[in-house]
């Protein structure tokens, strides 16, 4: 069950890559969404004979129009009115275009690993960060804190120093064993995104995020395939995935639970279904330098995360309402309520 198979440059991934492309001939009367993930398909088929550096950095690089991920996730929120008309026609697009994004994600990753060292594009990470939904968070938090509650110096050198994501992605993949892509499905407490995984379908919660919309998604993409819909994660591929969002999750104190993905949950992509034993005899398959380098991954990741960012975007909600003396003024007020005095707009007390 964990014969060699998995690494991104296995060959393997060609029958992947025949089966998107079949895929993508048999669902031509979709909706608009869907023609635009099949649009991103075909761009990869024409650049998977001899792609150059250009072209493998415009199969990370989002678009400045908004993507079928981005609609999709929008016009598909629950609606009690709408979803119970055609609750299997739903569930089959959804599917579909899960399917879709996963051989997407797949033959994006094929082509970047099977490049030579002179056609890859150098520190990746660091070109895309403007397009990531964490550094437009982090920006955002930077611009709202006028008290200076940020530790702006060592967020903004982490910025500054994102390329070490591609040296340790690099050491990770040089160092993990060769393993048969599994499947788990990863929910949170409260059903939302907080691994800021592509949004497919309709959602619990808003805030959709589009494929390469994340840093978490293109660290992901290195070791599988990942997607979210409505109010739970689905991550198909090498163990160190797994393990990356459980150290992630785990940081920031954020409750989640993991299964195994079933043979049917996603149909049409070549995955193992490994039930407890199996996944603890994975991880034990990896050494402990390895296990050391996707912790420093997870730990970086996860302070440079949009849920990170928005716990201090609420910390400087608190202080703005706390932002001056209560016990002075619930003083002063005694003083004038015993005077029988109202207090007005008049009152000098400073705050």
């Amino acid at each position: 069950m964990t014969e060699p198979t998995a690494k991104p440059s296995t060959e393997a991934n060609s029958h992947q890559g025949t089966t998107a492309t079949a895929k993508k001939e048999q669902k031509s009367d979709k909706a608009n969404a869907q023609d635009n993930v099949h649009a991103s398909k075909t761009m990869l088929a024409n650049t998977a004979e001899m792609p150059d550096k250009a072209a493998l950095l415009t199969l990370f690089t989002l678009s400045d129009t908004k993507e079928s991920i981005d609609e999709v996730g929008a016009s598909e929120q629950p609606d009690t009115d709408t979803s119970t008309i055609q609750p299997t026609a739903n569930e089959s697009n959804v599917a579909a275009q899960r399917v879709a994004l996963y051989h997407t994600q797949h033959e994006r990753t094929r082509l970047l690993y099977m490049a030579s060292a002179n056609t890859r594009p150098t520190y990746l990470v660091q070109t895309l960060k403007s397009q990531f939904a964490e550094y437009q968070q982090y920006l955002l938090a930077q611009q709202l804190d006028k008290r200076g509650l940020m530790d702006t110096e060592m967020l903004e050198r982490l910025w500054q120093q994102l390329h070490v994501v591609d040296d340790i992605i690099a050491d990770i993949v040089h160092h993990m064993p060769a393993q048969q892509p599994a499947g788990w499905q990863l929910t949170t407490q409260d059903g939302r995104n907080p691994l800021c995984f592509a949004t497919v379908g309709k959602l619990k919660h808003g805030k959709p995020i589009r494929d390469q919309g994340s840093l978490n998604s293109y660290v992901l993409g290195h070791f599988g395939v990942s997607s979210f819909t409505y109010d739970r994660g689905y991550y198909i591929g090498h163990v160190v995935g797994y393990l990356f969002s459980c150290y992630f999750c785990a940081h920031l104190s954020i409750s989640y639970g993991v299964a195994a993905l079933g043979q049917q949950v996603v149909a049409d992509y070549d995955y193992a279904s490994l039930e407890t034993p199996h996944m603890v005899r994975l991880l034990q398959g990896l050494d402990g330098y390895c296990k050391k380098r996707v912790y420093q991954l997870a730990v970086i990741c996860a302070r440079l995360s949009v849920f990170a960012s928005d716990k201090r975007i609420e910390r400087m909600l608190i202080a703005e309402v706390n932002d001056f003396d209560k016990k002075l003024q619930q003083q002063h007020l005694d003083v004038l309520l015993l005077q029988g005095l109202m207090p007005d707009s008049n009152d000098s007390t400073p705050l």
